[in-house]
Formats: C-alpha cells, sequence, structure tokens
C-alpha cells in the first residue's frame, strides 16, 4: 500500500510528482492512499510503501494537465484518486479522456467546471473595505467563502490588478496578504475578523442606485450568475429588492396618477405604459425582436383578450393579431357577434420568440421564464382596463394570467375568478385551427371556437 501525503489542499505539484512515479511503475489506483497533511484517509492503511524509482515513461496528452490544475482546487476528498485512476487509464489508452460519455471523465469534467465557476465567483463579487495599518496606512480588507481551495489560485488575479494597493484576503481556510511587493499567507479567520464597512462604499452604493436600471433587470439570470449567499458580502447587493420594488412602485404609482388625474385620463396612464414597455428588456427576447408589441384596443374595454406572443407579421408591424392567426380571429370574433373594435388585444409576452430558418423567422414557444418576466406589463394591462373578462387565448396566455401552468381541455369553456373580482376564461389560442389539416376536424374546432368567445362575451351583462 503506498501513502502519499501531500503538502497542502491545492498541492498539485506534489500530486504530479508522486502520480508519475506511481504510475510509470504501474501500481493499481486501489493500492494508493491520498491524504492532504497529517489528515489519515483511511485508517487501515498500514504502513506506507516508498514511491517507486523507476518505471516506463509515457506521454500524458495536454488537456489531462489542464483539467487536472482546476480538479485538485476542488473540496471533494477522493479528487486526486479519481484523478489518479484516469493518469493510469491514460497510459493503456491514450485517447481516454476525449471520451465525453465516460463516467470518469464526465465527474472530472464536472468537478473541474464547478472550480472554474467558483474562481469566476471570487473575482466577480470579491469586495475590499479600507482600514488603517498601525502607521495609518491605508490597507483594504475583503472577507470571502470559496466553496473550493481556490484563494492561492486566484492571488496573481488580485495581484495584478489592485499591484499598488496594500490588501488582504481572508477566507475560512487561510488569508493572504500583499503590502505591493511580497505576497504573504496566514490562517484562517471568521468574518469578524474583516470591517464591515467604509466611507468608500457608502459612494459605491449612491453611484449603483444611480445607474440602476430596473426596466433591465433579469431576476432569473441575476440570480443564477449571482446566487444569493455571495450578496451579503457586496454592498450594492442590500440594495437591490428596494430599488425593483421602489422602481415597479414608481412606475405604478405614475400610472395611477394619470388615472386620477382630473377627469380620469386612463389613455394617458396606458400611454406611459407603453412607452414604458417599448424599453423592456427583462427577458432576452427584446434583442432578436423589431419592437415590442403592446396591447391594443378601448382602455375602458368589458372584454380583454390575451394571445401568446406577436407572430412574424405582428412583429413587424407594431400590433397584436395581424397575421395569419390574426385573420382567423377576427373571422371568429365577427361570427361570435363581437366587434373587435371594442374589445382590448393584447399578448402574454411582447416580443417575437423565432428561430431564424433561412430567410424565414419561424416561430418558437416562449418560456416559462419568458413568461413570468412579461406577466407584469400583462397584469399593468388590466389594472388600468380593467374588463369584466379576461379571455386567454392558449396555455401561454393561461399561465400569464393565472400564474400557473394549467390544462385547456380541463379548464376551458368556464369561468375562473379572478383576485379583482373579475372572470378569466380560457380558450384555444387561434393558430391551432391553422394546423389542423381536416377540413371536417377544423369546421367543427373553428365552431367550438366561436361558442366560447360568445359565452365569455355573454358573461359581461351578468358582471
Amino acid at each position: 500500500m503506498h501513502v502519499v501525503t501531500l503538502d497542502d489542499s491545492d498541492d498539485l505539484d506534489g500530486w504530479r510528482v508522486a502520480a508519475r512515479a506511481l504510475a510509470m511503475a504501474g501500481v493499481n489506483p486501489a493500492d494508493i492512499v491520498w491524504q492532504v497533511g497529517d489528515q489519515a484517509t483511511d485508517l487501515f492503511a498500514g504502513a506506507a510503501d516508498p514511491l517507486p524509482t523507476s518505471g516506463t515513461p509515457f506521454a500524458v496528452p495536454r488537456a489531462f494537465l489542464d483539467l487536472a490544475r482546476s480538479v485538485v482546487l476542488h473540496r471533494d476528498p477522493e479528487r486526486f484518486a479519481l484523478l489518479y485512476t484516469l493518469l493510469a487509464r491514460l497510459r493503456a489508452q491514450p485517447g481516454a479522456i476525449q471520451d465525453r460519455a465516460d463516467p470518469l471523465v464526465r465527474r472530472l469534467e464536472h468537478l473541474a467546471q464547478e472550480v472554474r465557476r467558483d474562481i469566476h465567483k471570487m473575482r466577480a463579487f470579491l469586495r475590499f473595505r479600507e482600514v488603517a495599518e498601525p502607521d495609518g496606512t491605508p490597507r483594504f480588507v475583503a472577507w470571502f467563502e470559496p466553496d473550493h481551495h481556490i484563494l492561492r489560485y486566484n492571488a496573481k488575479f488580485f495581484i495584478d490588478r489592485f499591484a499598488s494597493m496594500r490588501w488582504s484576503i481572508l477566507t475560512p481556510d487561510r488569508s493572504i496578504h500583499w503590502d505591493g511587493a511580497t505576497l504573504s499567507e496566514g490562517p484562517g479567520a471568521v468574518k469578524g475578523d474583516a470591517p464591515a464597512g467604509d466611507p468608500i462604499e457608502e459612494v459605491w452604493k449612491t453611484y449603483y442606485a444611480s445607474i440602476f436600471n430596473p426596466a433591465r433587470v433579469k431576476i432569473g439570470a441575476m440570480l443564477k450568475e449571482m446566487p444569493r449567499k455571495y450578496w451579503k458580502n457586496m454592498p450594492e447587493t442590500a440594495l437591490v429588492p428596494g430599488l425593483i420594488a421602489a422602481a415597479q412602485a414608481r412606475e405604478s404609482g405614475m400610472i395611477d396618477t394619470a388615472r386620477h388625474e382630473v377627469g380620469g385620463n386612463v389613455a394617458a396612464a396606458w400611454a406611459l405604459l407603453r412607452d414604458e414597455a417599448a424599453g423592456c428588456a427583462r427577458c432576452p427576447l427584446h434583442k432578436p425582436a423589431t419592437q415590442t408589441v403592446f396591447g391594443e384596443g378601448p382602455v375602458d374595454a368589458a372584454l380583454m383578450f390575451v394571445g401568446e406572443q406577436p407572430g412574424d407579421q405582428e412583429d413587424l408591424a407594431g400590433r397584436p393579431f395581424v397575421g395569419p392567426a390574426g385573420q382567423m380571429f377576427d373571422r371568429a370574433l365577427a361570427a361570435a357577434g363581437i366587434d373587435r373594435a371594442g374589445v382590448y388585444l393584447t399578448n402574454a409576452v411582447k416580443h417575437f420568440k423565432f428561430e431564424q430558418r433561412g430567410p424565414r423567422r419561424i416561430h418558437a414557444k416562449p418560456g416559462v421564464g419568458e413568461i413570468d418576466a412579461c406577466r407584469w406589463w400583462v397584469e399593468q394591462e388590466r389594472l388600468l382596463v380593467r374588463p369584466k373578462v379576461t379571455v386567454a387565448l392558449g396555455a401561454t396566455a393561461a399561465r400569464s394570467l393565472l400564474g400557473r401552468t394549467v390544462t385547456i381541455g380541463k379548464e376551458r369553456g368556464r369561468a375562473l375568478p379572478l383576485s379583482d373580482g373579475s372572470e378569466a376564461w380560457i380558450t384555444v389560442h387561434p393558430s391551432y385551427l391553422l394546423r389542423i389539416e381536416d377540413k371536417g376536424t377544423v369546421a367543427e374546432a373553428f365552431e367550438h371556437f366561436v361558442a366560447d368567445l360568445r359565452a365569455a362575451n355573454q358573461r359581461i351583462a351578468a358582471l
């Protein structure tokens, strides 16, 4: 049994020397115990055999060395053994590292990915705070809790970036200190060892609040890239919830003020909302789309229809329901005895989502995140128009309206109460009728659709 004792948790050089000697001698991975310092990892390992001094050299792919540099920084206690297992395999199969279907390769790639992500998080979310040295010179101290052993690896990044500063980075495992010329290490610390705040931080928070644009905040993406565990160390993140809430309150207040002006100018409030939505970037769909396609119709309409999203022609025209599905919808409205000019039409998602296929833009179904990102706009439209009945055309519109996924077949053709006292009705989207190939079936489906529209319209008199 070979017991290899490494100097530290991130001792790549020590592992490479031992692993090379053992692999050249053909030592089986099961006959090796890897441990850090005097912390034994196998109580039954027995006496340690010395490292082999001879063996058959072999070449190691560059990709393996790159992988090892990241994996050794992980906290997984099996990382050294896993790397050696792959190294031993590479002796007989040099191309084994290219097999992404292999469980061992996949696991090591996953460990490396987690380390790279942790390295990025530290560089992005670490915040220095100023303190004074005993001689009065400033020092900048930061507290960070990395998931893995990345502190030493990241030291060069912070030296290059803050070469002229005197700084310290404290973590639970160890600390590093830069005096402008030399890097030194110290023991681990606790969060209380780091300062809580400084005047520079207050200036930064004021600046951050002044440039914060809530219309461009993508909550889901922000949490994915900046998990809440890092928020406590970043002064600006404490402002985010309040800034978002204040911005939405400001938008709602602006609308409410316009609504209650002399004469109750709802049209002016709607125009403000439409103009605000024109610059919406709450989800990535605004990038490829031509424009925001907002709702249209009387702002005092008793009947509102919510579709899925604008199509190709709607995206170009900037109006809802003007393409093929819109034409089918117009036919159904007329058959149900409903004047399109008297209803309010909008979509759950305000930008066209598509896949580019040559010169054509093919409709793509919006995802849940995109629906939820746009839901606020639909809610504000309903707040202004205050329809007695809102008809959701399709599953996407139903989710936007109800905040949950529903089955159209189960909920179709009946009133669903909403929190404001109005009703929601659910039916199919007119594009569904366009996809039916059998003429007899489409005629039956069209009549069913018309019956849904007629029933929803008739409910208005009862509310």
